[in-house]
Parts: C-alpha cells; sequence; structure tokens
C-alpha cells in the first residue's frame, strides 16, 4: 500500500493541475489553477531574488564559481575587480534572466494551442515536478553565465520588459474598476438601495484626496524651491493629464457612448499614476532633488560600514504589493470588459459554464477542465507577461540601478526616471483610447 501511495502521489506531480488540488478546491476551473501554479513559480524566483539581495547572503555570494573573477578580463588580461557592492544585484539578474527565460521557453512551446485537446496543452496544465526541474535547472545554469557584457546588456532587456509590465499593470487596473463599477451599479440597479451609489461616490472621493495629497508630498520632498526643474515638469505635466483624463471620462458624449465609464476608473487610474511618478522621482540622480536616493560607493570607506544593498524604500515596496495583486489577478481573472478581453487577449469560453454546472450537480469538490472546446486564454501571452512581470521584479529588486563596471558603483541612470514617466503617458493615453475609441470608431461593434 506503501508503493500505491508513492506511486499516486508521483502521478500526482506529473499529472494535471488539477489531480494537485483537487482536495482543496471547490470546483475549480483547471485553466486557473494552472495559471496560478506559474504564478507561483514565479513568486518562488522572486522569494530567492529577494534572499540573495540581503547583505548577509551578498557575502557568501563570493563563494560562487566565476562570479566575481573574469568579470573584467579583457583581451585576455585578468583585472581583479572588487565587485563586492553589486553582487547581490548580479545574483537578481541571473535569476531575472532563468525565470524570463523559462517562461519565454513556455510562450514558444504554446504558440496557437486551441483547446485543451491540443498534445501540448497537456504540458501547460501538468508535468509540474519536471516544469520545476527545468526551472532550477536554468537557474543553475544561469549562475554560470560569464560576466562581462551580460550585467550592462540585461539591464536594458530590463527596461524594455519593465516598460510593458507597467503597461499591463494599468490595463488590468483599468479592467479591475471597470467590473468594480459595474457590479456596484448593478447592486444599485437591483436593490434601489443608494448605500451602494454613496459608497462608490465616497470611494472615489478617497481616491482623489489621496492623490492630491501624494501629489503635494511629490512637490514638498522631490522638488526644492530653486533647482529641481525636471521634477516640477514631470509632477505638473502628470497632474494636467490626470485632470483632463479625469474631465474626458464625464463628458456626456462618452457617458452616453459608455454608460459605465466613470469618475471610479479616472480616479484609481489616477492615483497609479501619482504612484508611477513618485517611482520615476525616487530614481532621479540629483542627491538634492532626491530623499531616497542610495549613494553607493564601494571606495569610500565612509558608506562600507552600512549595508550594501537596501531596495525596501517605500516606492520599492509599494511596487511589490502591487505586483504581487496584479500577477494574481492576471491568474484569476475572466473579464467582462471587451476592450480589455482584446488588449489582453482573453477570450472566455462558452465551454466552461457546461462544466461549472455538472460540477455542480455531481456535488464533488473537484477541479475540472474548463478549456475541452477551446482555451479560455492566449497560453503564451498568458507567458509573455509573466516573463514581463519577471523583468519588471528584477528591476525593482534592483532599484534600476546600473552597476558601473568602470568606476565601481551603482549609478541610477536618468534611462529609469523617463522609462517610469513614458509609461505613465503611455497608461493615459491607452485608458483615454477605451473612453474614445467607441466614439471614434462608431461601426465596430464595442459592447
Amino acid at each position: 500500500s506503501n508503493m500505491g501511495m508513492l506511486s499516486l502521489q508521483l502521478s500526482c506531480l506529473c499529472g494535471s493541475a488539477p489531480c494537485l488540488l483537487c482536495g482543496c478546491c471547490p470546483s475549480a476551473k483547471n485553466s486557473t489553477i494552472s495559471r496560478l501554479l506559474f504564478t507561483f513559480f514565479l513568486f518562488l524566483g522572486t522569494l530567492v531574488s529577494v534572499i540573495m539581495i540581503i547583505p548577509g547572503v551578498e557575502k557568501e555570494l563570493h563563494k560562487l564559481p566565476g562570479f566575481c573573477e573574469g568579470s573584467g578580463s579583457v583581451l585576455g588580461v585578468q583585472t581583479h575587480v572588487n565587485c563586492g557592492s553589486f553582487l547581490g544585484h548580479k545574483a537578481v539578474y541571473r535569476m531575472g534572466f532563468a525565470m524570463a527565460a523559462f517562461f519565454f521557453l513556455f510562450a514558444v512551446i504554446m504558440v496557437c494551442v486551441r483547446s485543451s485537446k491540443d498534445p501540448r496543452a497537456a504540458v501547460q496544465n501538468g508535468f509540474w515536478f519536471f516544469k520545476f526541474l527545468v526551472l532550477v535547472g536554468i537557474t543553475v545554469g544561469a549562475f554560470y553565465i560569464p560576466d562581462g557584457a551580460f550585467t550592462s546588456v540585461w539591464f536594458y532587456f530590463g527596461v524594455v520588459g519593465s516598460f510593458l509590465f507597467i503597461l499591463i499593470e494599468l490595463i488590468l487596473l483599468i479592467d479591475f474598476a471597470h467590473s468594480w463599477n459595474q457590479r456596484w451599479l448593478h447592486n444599485v440597479s437591483e436593490s434601489n438601495a443608494k448605500g451602494w451609489y454613496a459608497a462608490l461616490c465616497i470611494i472615489t472621493f478617497i481616491f482623489y484626496a489621496t492623490s492630491i495629497a501624494a501629489i503635494v508630498l511629490l512637490y514638498i520632498y522631490y522638488t526644492k524651491p530653486e533647482g529641481c526643474t525636471e521634477g516640477k515638469v514631470l509632477i505638473s505635466i502628470n497632474l494636467i493629464l490626470c485632470l483632463i483624463v479625469s474631465a474626458v471620462s464625464i463628458l456626456p458624449k462618452i457617458q452616453d457612448a459608455q454608460p459605465h465609464s466613470g469618475l471610479l476608473q479616472a480616479s484609481l487610474i489616477t492615483l497609479y499614476t501619482v504612484y508611477v511618478t513618485w517611482s520615476a522621482l525616487a530614481n532621479v540622480p540629483i542627491q538634492t532633488c532626491n530623499p531616497t536616493l542610495l549613494v553607493r560607493n564601494s571606495t569610500s570607506s565612509a558608506m562600507a560600514t552600512q549595508p550594501l544593498t537596501t531596495w525596501w524604500d517605500a516606492p520599492s515596496i509599494v511596487g511589490l504589493i502591487i505586483f504581487i495583486l496584479c500577477t494574481v489577478f492576471i491568474s484569476v481573472r475572466s473579464s467582462d470588459h471587451p476592450q480589455v478581453n482584446k488588449l489582453m487577449l482573453t477570450e472566455e469560453s462558452v465551454a466552461g459554464a457546461g462544466g461549472e454546472a455538472a460540477a455542480a450537480e455531481s456535488g464533488l469538490h473537484r477541479a475540472y477542465d474548463n478549456e475541452q472546446d477551446g482555451v479560455s486564454y492566449n497560453y503564451t501571452f498568458f507567458h509573455l507577461c509573466l516573463l514581463l512581470a519577471a523583468l519588471y521584479i528584477m528591476m525593482s529588486l534592483t532599484n534600476w540601478y546600473r552597476p558601473d563596471e568602470s568606476l565601481q558603483v551603482l549609478t541610477s541612470p536618468w534611462t529609469a526616471v523617463w522609462v517610469k514617466i513614458c509609461s505613465s503617458w503611455a497608461g493615459l493615453l491607452l485608458y483615454l483610447w477605451t473612453l474614445v475609441a467607441p466614439l471614434v470608431l462608431p461601426d465596430r461593434d464595442f459592447s
């Protein structure tokens, strides 16, 4: 019987996703469980990255082969570089590379899978134990990547990935606010209770009040009366853009075309834009304008006493929380916002409803396959989202600082500031587009 138990456990580890969780989930969808398990892999990698950047662990990384030697070998001349100040950074970059490679591999394998009858869908929804081994293998391999151009090149990959992920976060935010607004307005129309309406107004007011307070604080902390022109200009531009977006969202024409668009979405987008602005200002490399700037220089002895890596400044922690919520939301969402569905490539399959009914009738607490007739989300796109998430968290944990090989310092480049600011502008434009699309393209059906 022991052997039987063992073989059962093994078949579960190598089997499909529902088998892993059939005991604990009341009739969960196969697709959701698969997505959650992939997200769990991403969080596992993030946890390892966080551990590696803790100062005590950073010192231990010296013992890894090829991690510090050869980082400056040019034309066969071995220069012994003291890379103590950013070993944690290099480790996080390697971990980020491993996770990105893992999700990229699956994105390529899953191109054009149409339903769970496709043999490749079994790879998406099963074999979890082997996937874990693959991830571990890629990670170990990544730590053997010779230093040199890797860190500086991978920095730019991280920048592009993070830019796209900030946009994805914003799309998900629009989606979330939309569903929230719709649900509460639906409650108003059903029970005719004005309480839900009042709650919507109060929450919208809170979001706007928080945004205004935050903008005032940004002006106080991140700008000085003289100088700091960039900071002042960036905050002002984003303030004006947020006002425009909020005004557009309550125009009568827009309200006619989209009765569900309202100030709740606009207030949430405003709050998010303020957060992105704050996170950008925290990367401004001018010491006087930026109270959160870390000056790390391995040559100065005064700095050497401080712990080397601190990523847990306030913007990073808020970013980490938003990142966790967003990646979980990517895994469990099934949206009713048609434009967001077009953007995020999710089409809910009709097959899901039948499966739910069957599961409810039999009364069994089992996970079931809701993708017999068609996939409920685009597999490749989902993996690309997680790939971008892995790059984003890699950049967040390293504070977007770029190790400057020649000077032995970690510098916060202007690149980071501009990428974040541009992504907030692109996001606001995207939101504006979801508002005006039904007016601009009247012949297309957005319902």
